[in-house]
């Protein structure tokens, strides 16, 4: 196998340049720059047809670009797709395996069909059943295991190859939140491995639980990329919280900053539970405008704290909606043959 160069540095395990794809007058994707680095999580973030799964699809050769590049682990995913799919894993967002097969049956057949010895094959689907606390349902059918059991299997089957890159194209969709955390744990697993990740998500505290950094894509363009603090900065509000040793000096207090003007056109929030004033503010001499204009009120502060939005919010405030709003769903039929 001869890898060609990878112009990102050989840190990055995923190089992706002015990818388009186009299904009749639907760009999919327009123009998507994208790298990640080796042993990282990058979360993929955006809403339904923002493009998220027609990038996976690319990059795991089962589809091709209409224009642009993208080499994954030093291989390029349109002029060396067979040597490309024998590094890489990819868990969609349902479980694929076969649901008459018992569940070592499906490790143990992915792994001959990766060319493995029956003798490799065998260890290595008791090796995943192990490591997935699946040992005791290896010899059940996969259409008697739970919707969590199904998900860890299908985990367990795109790991059979060691692969360098892991696609995980919305894992924990329609998953409790119990066998979520059991996911994010494995995950988690596997980057300490070595793996690198691509994930797409549209839960928000997914992306806070695993993602090294951030790419958000909205209508088949990035917008927006970065550590997940730094995207929460990037959007420029930070919100103040301010309690007060008293707190029948609560709504005075606001209505003083209100009619300063210190927050612009913002309003201050008064939350009588907490006994705390929200104060939001977009820059450091604002922060310094309300400590003034409560030392000059002479009210005692009991504690004081600034807050970076959350991520659900920079996600509101790039695109303009919530992560979980449906939009335009991507063609369904963008599936092509693929060789293996």
């Amino acid at each position: 196998m001869t890898r060609i160069d990878n112009p990102a540095g050989a840190s990055h395990a995923v190089h992706v340049r002015g990818l388009v794809k186009h299904y009749g007058e639907t760009k999919a994707l327009d123009g998507v720059d994208l790298d990640v680095r080796e042993g990282t999580v990058m979360g993929v973030l955006g809403p339904n047809g923002a493009g998220k799964t027609t990038l996976v699809r690319i990059l795991s050769t089962l589809i091709t670009p209409d224009a642009g590049r993208a080499t994954v682990a030093g291989y390029d995913v349109v002029r060396q797709p067979r040597q490309l799919r024998r590094v890489i894993g990819l868990t969609g967002q349902y479980a694929s395996v076969d649901e008459k097969l018992p569940g070592w049956e499906n490790l143990y057949m992915i792994g001959r069909l990766l060319d493995l010895s029956r003798k490799d094959a065998r260890a290595r689907a008791d090796e995943l059943l192990e490591r997935f606390s699946l040992t005791e349902a290896a010899k059940r059918p996969a259409s008697t295991y739970s919707g969590g059991m199904r998900r860890r299997l299908d985990l367990a089957a795109s790991l059979i190859g060691r692969p360098a890159v892991l696609y995980l194209d919305e894992p924990t969709t329609g998953l409790d939140p119990r066998t979520r955390n059991e996911v994010w744990d494995e995950v988690q697993r596997m980057v300490g491995d070595g793996v690198t990740v691509l994930l797409t998500t549209q839960y928000m505290e997914e992306a806070e639980q695993l993602a090294d950094e951030l790419t958000v894509v909205d209508r088949g363009k990035v917008i927006a990329t970065g550590g997940i603090e730094e995207l929460k900065a990037r959007v420029g509000g930070r919100t103040l919280r301010v309690r007060p040793v008293d707190p029948l000096q609560l709504r005075p207090l606001a209505d003083v900053l209100d009619e300063l003007g210190i927050t612009g056109l913002a309003t201050t929030t008064v939350d009588t539970e907490s006994g705390t004033l929200l104060v939001p503010i977009l820059s450091d001499e604002q922060l310094t405008a309300v400590v003034g204009a409560v030392t000059a009120r002479g009210i005692t502060i009991s504690a004081i704290t600034t807050e970076l939005p959350s991520l659900d919010e920079v996600f509101l405030s790039l695109t303009g909606h919530r992560a979980s709003a449906p939009q335009d769903a991507e063609p369904a039929d963008t599936r092509e043959e693929v060789a293996v």
